[in-house]
């Protein structure tokens, strides 16, 4: 595997290469770097998306494994307050009681929880057209005000693509057209006058292509930002409880997971014991 430091090496031994050789061109020496921090950021890639993979997959492992033996606990628990309440009638264990029963209750729908907002794929439409300020059923026909037919109709004669026959012109302004359209289906006279000014200041000039050596400026820019945010991915991923599990046992990940397994069935035996004992009391 080529380290970062590695590649750097590289690059500075082909440099001195270049040096002695004759005077390279600066965009050869841009290139290079361009190169090494690509390698870089690759390999960079591939650890936090190796680790980001090993975390996922404990966390999924142990709520599949682990997750059944703690919910029995829970289980166990309640039934155990319950008992202990049954036999003292004292508030304080009632209390108690309860609190660890609701712990255990099953957790309401989704639908019931934000009543007919949403469900388990996302908001209903009615919620989104809400949010979005849109009408929630929208209505057959649409009836603009006057004004706003006038901008509707000023832009359409203008910006109509039958008016031009180069086919960039034409793409731009169906474009155009399209949003014109959409806004004078909701009526938004505030929108179809933006998109009269918008079309009054004309088309954008014609950008001025950038030469070889800001390219590669902008690639090394785009990469720097692309390991920040891959570092700031790696430290939540790090700072995770199920990252610092994985630390506890980083070369026997599944060993943990039994161990774990193994301490919850001796606390399940312990908790059926306690509340067998109790039951007989009763």
């Amino acid at each position: 595997m080529t380290t970062p430091e590695a590649e750097q090496g590289d690059v500075a031994g082909a440099d001195q290469a270049t040096s002695d050789g004759g005077a390279a061109r600066p965009e050869e020496r841009l290139e290079r770097a361009v190169r090494a921090a690509e390698q870089a950021l690759i390999e960079y890639e591939i650890a936090v998306e190796t680790f980001r993979v090993e975390v996922e997959n404990f966390s999924r492992l142990h709520q599949q494994r682990l997750g059944p033996l703690y919910a029995r606990i829970e289980e166990l628990d309640a039934r155990i307050a319950e008992a202990r309440a049954a036999r003292s009638g004292d508030p304080e264990d009632l209390r108690r009681a309860q609190e660890a029963r609701a712990r255990v209750q099953p957790i309401p729908g989704v639908e019931d929880l934000f009543h007919g907002w949403m469900d388990g794929d996302g908001l209903f439409p009615e919620a989104v057209a809400m949010l979005t300020d849109q009408p929630v059923r929208p209505p057959q026909r649409v009836r603009p005000s006057e004004e706003a037919r006038r901008l509707y109709r000023e832009l359409a004669r203008k910006a109509h693509p039958d008016l031009v026959q180069e086919e960039p012109e034409r793409r731009r302004r169906e474009e155009f057209l399209t949003r014109v359209n959409a806004a004078y289906a909701r009526g938004d006279e505030d929108e179809l006058r933006r998109l009269a000014e918008e079309w009054a200041a004309g088309p954008a000039p014609a950008q001025r292509e950038p030469s070889r050596s800001e390219e590669l400026y902008a690639r090394l820019e785009w990469l720097a930002e692309r390991k920040e945010m891959l570092t700031l991915v790696a430290k939540q991923l790090e700072d995770s409880a199920i990252a610092a599990m994985l630390r506890l046992a980083p070369d026997d990940p599944d060993g943990l997971l039994d161990e774990i397994a193994a301490q919850l069935r001796q606390d399940v035996a312990d908790r059926e014991a306690q509340l067998a004992a109790l039951l007989d009391q009763g």
